[in-house]
């Protein structure tokens, strides 16, 4: 407490501005020199800006210049492996038309992605409806703290696929079984992460709340909410990165529309190149709900401002 209250102090009284003929001088100084260096500043910026351009986007494109060149050689020694352009040409067909339907089982890519965007989004909110709540629980009170971590810690290795009989088992059909799997495999880092937040606020704070007599639901909304927001969303982070793989898996079990379901069916169908552009498809709907989480996280966290 005395740390934030010296930093307190430091930042209502500023160190004094510097006065007198001294000042006055180096300030004059400063004055009749910046007229003569501002064309080298800018020129130098200019070549800032280019070097820093360049060092963001040429390790991307020399990376995936180097993922398609091992892609050639690949394909060049195996006749299985379709080449880079022959798939390039593939997926252009495909996304001509992402969105067409002639039977239930066949169905484009667009339609597959949305149906398994769908589970996730049903299954992941169920779990973060119940896994941050429980979370908050665990965090704050020692006594289920102490009751639920053994059976968390069984629990959370478990491999999501391994609950997916068991969901099949209880709702007798392929759909909810697949949101069973992603609900039980995105629970876990939301209870953990959002516990260990609770459990690392600081006691000064919780004193201050006792003192205060502030009611359990200002506690929660005017102490821990903003100090565990930022471990809630690494969870949810990475809850999210996990549903997104396990859906795949469940739909190859499960069947039905989904891209785990589409690349399955495209494997008995010896179709190589629409298996690779599924694969880049899975990647791609990753990275976009990561980046989409990151944007959210960093909107939401708040950072100390430095004196």
């Amino acid at each position: 407490m005395s740390a934030v209250m010296n930093k307190i102090e430091s930042l209502a009284n500023p160190p004094a501005q510097a006065t007198g003929t001294g000042a006055s001088t180096g300030k004059a100084a400063v004055a009749e020199a910046a007229p003569a260096a501002r064309p080298a500043r800018t020129g130098g910026g200019v070549r800032r800006r280019l070097r820093a351009v360049g060092a963001t986007v040429f390790p991307p494109v020399l990376g995936i210049a180097f993922l398609v060149l091992v892609w050639q050689i690949v394909s060049a020694s195996s006749d299985g492996i379709p080449t880079p352009l022959v798939t390039l040409t593939e997926a252009i067909k495909i996304f001509s038309d992402p969105f067409y339907s002639k039977s239930p089982n066949d169905q484009g890519i667009g339609w597959n992605l949305l149906a398994s965007l769908q589970r996730v989004a049903i299954g992941f909110g169920l779990a973060a409806a119940v896994g941050i709540p429980a979370g908050f629980l665990i965090g704050r009170f020692r006594f289920l703290s102490a009751m639920f971590n053994p059976l968390i810690a069984i629990l959370k290795p478990v491999s999501p696929l391994a609950w997916l009989p068991i969901g099949l088992l209880v709702f007798k059909a392929a759909n909810p079984a697949s949101i069973w799997a992603i609900f039980i495999c995105s629970i876990w880092p939301m209870i953990i992460n959002t516990a260990v937040g609770v459990q690392r606020v600081p006691q000064d704070y919780m004193n201050v709340a006792k003192v205060l007599n502030l009611s359990e639901w200002k506690i929660l909304t005017k102490i821990l909410f903003p100090s565990v927001l930022p471990y809630m969303l690494t969870g949810v982070r990475l809850s999210i990165g996990t549903a997104w793989l396990v859906i795949v898996a469940a739909e190859m079990l499960t069947g039905g529309v989904g891209i785990g379901f589409w690349v399955w069916d495209e494997w008995n169908n010896l179709n190589v190149p629409h298996i690779i552009i599924a694969i880049f498809a899975i990647g791609l709907v990753g990275l976009l709900l990561e980046q989409a989480l990151v944007a959210v996280a960093r909107a939401f966290t708040y950072e100390d401002v430095k004196s």
